[in-house]
């Protein structure tokens, strides 16, 4: 990928060789490896048995987990918080493999939409939930530098499985849980 970076600095006019950039391709390669390194997790690696048995059925709702993630038009980021509830059905999931799968997910280049499906069905094949809701609040450096140039606008996307779908009482009280915290 340095190559390729070079020919980009290159192709903006610049030179690659000048004395503050002689190591960016190099740099710019490595930064995108590790902003993309979602491509190299698997959901069963990162989960690793990380399932307890519980006797609860009751939300488990774990809030503001940000993420920072690569717009697949522009290849710029976009980043925000995302909201991740579920309804147990005879086991929950460690803590902090929840918000390991926003950060999987979020490192791939991808919408938003897409990524709140992703991490919602994700969520959902792991722990056989009765339910799983996933809101996800962003803002995107494509639409805030370049194109519209608007700084403060915020996309919200949101998906609803299982019970959180089909039952309006779930979904308002996640909906107030968020709202109220």
């Amino acid at each position: 990928m340095a190559e390729d970076f070079t020919r980009i600095i290159r192709g903006i006019g610049e030179d690659p060789a000048r004395h503050g950039l002689s190591g960016t391709p190099l740099r710019a390669a490595r930064a995108m490896a590790y902003l993309t390194r979602g491509y190299a997790q698997s959901l069963e690696a990162l989960v690793n048995g990380a399932l307890f048995d519980t006797d609860n059925d009751e939300m488990v709702l774990v809030r503001d987990i940000e993420f920072y993630s690569l717009c697949e038009h522009h290849l710029l980021p976009f980043l925000g918080k995302c909201h991740v509830a579920y309804l147990p059905k005879g086991r929950v999931i460690g803590l902090s493999k929840i918000a390991r799968i926003v950060d999987m997910f979020s490192r791939r280049l991808q919408i938003q939409e897409t990524l709140t499906r992703q991490i919602a069905e994700a969520i959902e094949s792991v722990t056989d939930a009765r339910g799983v809701a996933v809101v996800m609040e962003a803002r995107h450096l494509c639409m805030m530098m370049r194109g519209v140039e608007k700084q403060n606008a915020t996309m919200t996307t949101s998906m609803m499985l299982g019970t959180f779908r089909e039952d309006a009482r779930t979904r308002a009280e996640f909906m107030g849980l968020l709202r109220g915290g």
